[in-house]
């Protein structure tokens, strides 16, 4: 997962939104894409505390690992290959360790557009224009989401479906059309996770001599 602005819209499970743009200005969703949207939101909404496995593919590139979801604010992305790459969101700072190179960085989550999938009240309907709705025969579907102050920059499409339903992956377009695609899988409720999942402390600094 890269530490970028636009690799966090959705990632994440995360959808992009900044800006507020009410779903009902858009006048390319029909009301039956509306009534699609509401589903999507009330899905990522019940999707308050959960675990699972995660496969990410860009290009030739595959990573994967084991993902824990605790809202409001709280997430963390743990790779076993490449192993110890942690991306976590600490309700404050999505914070992301890379062993390999030793180098650690953080950014505030309400910069991020993970600050929009993981706040307590999850909205679709504002900060983001949808681009499209897509209907599969199978009862699944997908919405293609770009944020609403710049939608050059790129986009995600969220992939629903399953029974229960629940998000099956997303891919996210950057703004050189490079693609990346995370899938979830095993995801299961979780609601007894440790607090220490969303603890990330910068590795490179070393204690202090008294």
């Amino acid at each position: 997962m890269t530490f970028t602005r636009r690799a966090f819209a959705l990632g994440t499970a995360a959808v992009a939104g900044i800006a507020a743009l009410p779903v009902h200005a858009q006048a390319n969703l029909s009301t039956d894409d509306r009534a699609v949207l509401a589903r999507a939101q009330a899905t990522l909404q019940n999707l308050a505390s959960a675990q699972g496995s995660f496969v990410e593919t860009s290009g030739a590139q595959r990573r994967e690992g084991r993902f824990y979801l605790q809202r409001p604010g709280k997430m963390r992305f743990e790779y076993t290959n490449p192993a110890g790459l942690l991306v976590v969101s600490d309700g404050n700072n999505v914070k992301r360790y890379d062993p390999r190179l030793n180098v650690f960085r953080q950014v505030p989550l309400s910069q991020t557009p993970l600050s929009t999938f993981l706040a307590r009240t999850v909205r679709l309907d504002q900060g983001v224009r949808i681009d499209r709705v897509v209907r599969m025969q199978d009862g699944g579907y997908s919405i293609t989401a770009l944020d609403a102050r710049r939608p050059n920059d790129g986009a995600v499409v969220l992939m629903f479906g399953g029974s229960p339903e629940r998000l099956l992956e997303w891919t996210i377009r950057d703004a050189q059309g490079t693609m990346t695609r995370t899938q979830l899988t095993r995801v299961t409720a979780a609601p007894n996770l440790a607090a220490s999942l969303f603890q990330l402390r910068d590795p490179t600094q070393r204690p202090r001599r008294n």
